[in-house]
């Protein structure tokens, strides 16, 4: 795979560890993170006590809150749904890291990285500005609906600067002018970082293992039909969804595991020039693939079983 972020792998503990050092040396860690408006509330407690009376509850044993705006009002899901694509693309084009909220992406494509981000930056800004002009039509439909709760100074005089999205590249190797002021507890660093790194891999391995198996036993289970020969009702995604897999397997794959790259080249090839309208218009091709995609998902079953034990011990956003 020429597009591969590593080199040819070895074997054994050694290909994982040579995954490792050259993920820390071609990887840089990215962090994401959302400025949002909240728009749920917690009752007071009075008003906590009002609603318990009505279930014959004491109100100290009662959990309520309320919302503030509707969501479902196109101009917030306009918002929202530029929140979504970022966090996608985030993961897209990055790899799980020991550490919650930070990713790794490929060094040589931070500046695209950048032009993308502040990309979704300006989407959000234009979005918000259209939310703001709608914000008096939603506060006056949140007090209709709301009745006795609803209060005034919970709701801001405007949108704008409410929402962001930003971004860094924080360090996640040790400083360097330790070295020189503890060479002992530099070297504690430098393995600690390493010890990331190695779990970075499996993260890695583990989520590439658990999406394609999804993905596998997805489309399968639309082409097996119903009993009759016929194929279930399926979408176009349901194929182009693994071979947009396959392409950032190839941009971003460790290469620590022989059997997981063995497997994904072996769907690779089942689906290999394979559209979607041809899966509805052949039965006989349906059959085919469907004893094919099988052997993979079991394969794949006995590849996430056998995982070693020191594995997954943090899950990172």
């Amino acid at each position: 795979m020429t597009n591969s972020l590593l080199d040819a792998p070895t074997t054994g503990s050694s290909q994982r560890s040579a995954a490792s050092e050259r993920l820390r040396g071609t990887m840089a860690a990215a962090r994401l993170a959302f400025t949002w408006l909240g728009v749920r509330k917690s009752l007071t407690a009075e008003q906590k006590n009002q609603a318990a009376d009505s279930f014959g509850a004491e109100g100290k044993f009662l959990s309520a809150g309320k919302k503030l705006l509707d969501t479902s009002h196109p101009a917030f899901k306009a918002v929202t749904a530029i929140k979504g694509r970022c966090q996608c693309y985030w993961r897209a084009v990055s790899l799980p890291y020991p550490e919650p909220g930070i990713r790794l992406i490929r060094q040589q494509s931070i500046n695209e990285f950048d032009n993308q981000i502040a990309s979704f930056r300006i989407e959000l800004t234009e979005a918000v500005e259209q939310l703001d002009l709608r914000y008096a039509e939603l506060r006056s439909a949140a007090r209709n609906r709301l009745g006795d709760l609803f209060n005034p100074s919970d709701y801001p005089a405007s949108l704008i600067g409410l929402f962001a999205i930003e971004h860094d590249y924080p360090s996640i190797e040790p400083p360097s002018y330790l070295r020189q002021l503890n060479p002992e507890l530099y070297e504690q660093e430098c393995q600690r970082m390493q010890a990331r790194f190695d779990e970075a891999v499996q993260l890695a391995e583990h989520a590439f293992t658990e999406e394609m198996s999804k993905l596998v036993e997805h489309l399968g289970e639309r082409l097996s039909g119903d009993g009759d020969g016929r194929a279930k009702v399926f979408r176009d995604t349901a194929v182009t969804n693994l071979t947009e897999f396959f392409e950032r397997f190839r941009t971003l794959n460790v290469r620590s595991n022989e059997q997981l790259d063995d497997l994904v080249n072996r769907a690779q090839h089942v689906l290999g020039g394979v559209e979607p309208q041809q899966l509805r218009d052949s039965t006989s091709l349906r059959q085919r693939l469907v004893t094919q995609l099988a052997g993979v998902q079991s394969s794949l079953d006995g590849l996430m079983i056998d995982r070693p034990r020191r594995n997954i011990l943090r899950r990172p956003q």
